[in-house]
């Protein structure tokens, strides 16, 4: 099984080098940074690609930038993600694609050569290894982000409208409706969106910027 690896650390790189092939994998390369990770999983087409997020210029997720950027090319491309945190944006937009073969483990949650092994293995095979905390912060961003899919089609307009800085006449002008029917509307959007009456909060802004984070 040919295997890809992405690791800046010359020490931790060499390590998992002789792991991987104590147990029968051969290196088709084993790179130090984005670009050349990029060039090395489009050119080699490895059976697995095990990689580190954070890698040069700027240690902070060129490793996920560049699995991204590879799959594009070549889609599905079995990729075992290594990380000493969760990389929301980019670990969900690296499932998104429904394509399976994508692995996503913490470093100090990769208690023995077994178990990591195991993971390789599973990833080139087409399945799915995630850390629970991945799992865990994954889940709270969707749930962060699920009251504005239940706004119907009508609200998000008026929300996108409200995110303009819009008042409620203006919105009511522009969508050619009544004012009343606006008001209806962003009481609607307040419902939905959790956010009840209160003297301190302005329920405006705070809706604006749950659209603006969604």
């Amino acid at each position: 099984m040919r295997v890809v690896l992405a690791e800046d650390l010359f020490l931790l790189r060499d390590g998992m080098i002789r792991l991987l092939e104590a147990y029968g994998f051969e290196i088709a390369a084993a790179v130090g940074d984005g670009p050349a990770l990029v060039s090395a999983l489009v050119g080699e087409r490895p059976d697995v690609a095990v990689v580190d997020v954070r890698m040069p210029p700027t240690f902070t997720d060129e490793g996920l930038r560049a699995v991204l950027e590879a799959r594009r090319v070549v889609p599905g491309l079995p990729v075992l993600v290594l990380s000493q945190y969760v990389e929301q944006l980019y670990a969900g937009e690296l499932l998104a694609d429904g394509a399976g073969a994508i692995g996503y483990l913490l470093k100090d949650r990769v208690f023995d050569s077994d178990s990591f092994v195991d993971a390789v293995k599973r990833v080139a095979a087409g399945g799915t290894v995630m850390d629970p905390e991945v799992i865990s912060k994954l889940l709270a961003r969707g749930a962060r982000k699920e009251p504005l899919g239940a706004l119907t089609d009508r609200e998000r307009e008026v929300l996108s409208l409200m995110a303009e800085g819009r008042s409620n006449a203006a919105i009511a002008e522009r969508l050619v409706i009544t004012e009343r029917a606006i008001a209806k509307h962003t009481s609607n959007i307040f419902m939905k969106l959790g956010l009840p009456e209160s003297g301190d909060d302005n329920r405006r802004v705070l809706a604006v910027l749950a659209y603006l984070k969604a």
